[in-house]
């Protein structure tokens, strides 16, 4: 993206991130994240993202207008809007903060998966084009790209993913990693079924220090469904590095038509 004023942005869609219906979610939350990243009034690091799809992003040039609404002593909220031709696509807030040293602990646990390295890389699909961007190692819940797909009992996905070509990890890219999971309705289904997404929220568990220590090596996902009706479903997911640090929790709302 290029800078045309304070908290505007221009920027133009990728061809091969193209999903159903636009650009991959995640490439387009990335991207609003980034907004607020590159913005010299940002005064920390990102704790949460939400984004909003409004409607489809078309192919070609869109703005970005950042602005931060209010700045605390441990948090800066931010308000987001991405558009095409004067109509809003996309609207997103981003929550920043400073960490400090407090108490902590996990209370959830990363799922038993072998190492990467020993789970064969899928095969990318033809279509759509966004997933040959990513190296994806399925320990379960492959669905259409298992090369066995068939209807399932539930919607639980696990898989060792990273970019490809491999770059270290940072906030962007785990933020597109957090919707690198194929529509659960398809899981269930074992096959192909128009979804798309409608909010993804993100929340960011590991700072920059433990990202960038993390290199390029694949992270652990896992993701499913909690209800699927009325042409809508929910899904969690959780990222984890190689050692088993919690990266980020996500949560996200999907339209579906069966």
């Amino acid at each position: 993206m290029t800078a045309t004023s304070e908290g505007g942005f221009l920027g133009h869609t990728s061809a091969p991130y193209s999903n159903m219906v636009g650009p991959f979610g995640g490439v387009t939350a990335a991207t609003v994240l980034r907004a607020v990243l590159d913005d010299p009034r940002c005064s920390a690091p990102p704790l949460s993202l939400t984004v909003n799809f409004a409607g489809p992003v078309a192919e070609g040039p869109f703005t970005i207008d950042a602005r931060p609404v209010r700045t605390n002593r441990s948090t800066q909220h931010w308000m987001l809007t991405l558009s095409q031709d004067d109509s809003v696509a996309t609207t997103a807030t981003v929550v920043c903060g400073a960490r400090r040293p407090t108490w902590s602990d996990t209370e959830i646990s990363p799922p038993a998966a072998p190492p990467a390295e020993s789970v064969e890389v899928a095969d990318p699909p033809d279509f759509p084009v966004w997933m040959r961007n990513y190296e994806m190692r399925f320990v379960e819940g492959g669905g259409p790209l298992s090369g066995q797909p068939r209807e399932q009992p539930d919607s639980t996905t696990t898989l060792w993913v990273r970019d490809t070509p491999a770059r270290p990890l940072d906030f962007l890219a785990v933020t597109a990693l957090s919707d690198i999971f194929i529509p659960r309705v398809m899981v269930r289904a074992g096959r192909m079924v128009a979804a798309s997404t409608v909010s993804l929220t993100v929340y960011f568990h590991a700072d920059a220090a433990p990202l960038a220590g993390h290199g390029d090596r694949p992270v652990l996902a896992t993701a499913r469904a909690q209800h699927f009706g009325g042409g809508f479903f929910d899904q969690s997911a959780h990222l984890w590095g190689a050692d088993g640090t919690p990266l980020t929790t996500t949560h996200q709302l999907v339209y579906f038509k069966d």
